[in-house]
């Protein structure tokens, strides 16, 4: 059974900084894309940056380009989420998800393509 676990998140002025976690179980990250997908109230669910299995291919929303970075400690199962620059905007449930995959390609930002999620973390920005 594949868990994804997400931590990290809270409250943040505007300008600063959070690293969320997603630490996985029953499922190998060195075959797996992982992305961060993220949902404020009222809104549907929208990609924010997704890694390929090879940690070379990583895929952003132009919102949260030169801002956030996306990475994976394969070794630790867990990918990351670096926030900096936070604005009120960025504030929603932040989700973890990934699919397995071993292709050469960029990783998908739909959220169809995604099997396996977490139960998501409250990121507050406030102004």
């Amino acid at each position: 059974q594949v868990q994804l676990v997400e931590s990290g998140g809270g409250l943040v002025q505007a300008g600063g900084s959070l690293r969320l976690s997603c630490a996985a179980s029953g499922l190998t990250l060195s075959n797996a894309a992982m992305g961060w997908f993220r949902q404020a109230p009222g809104k549907e669910r929208d990609f924010v940056a997704a890694v390929n299995w090879n940690i070379v291919n990583t895929r952003y929303a132009d919102s949260v380009k030169g801002r956030f970075t996306i990475s994976r400690d394969n070794n630790k199962n867990t990918a990351y989420l670096q926030m900096n620059s936070l604005k009120p905007e960025d504030s929603a449930v932040y989700y973890c998800a990934g699919y397995k995959a071993t292709g050469w390609g960029t990783p998908s930002q739909s959220t169809l393509s995604y099997d396996y999620w977490g139960q998501g973390t409250q990121v507050t920005v406030s102004s």
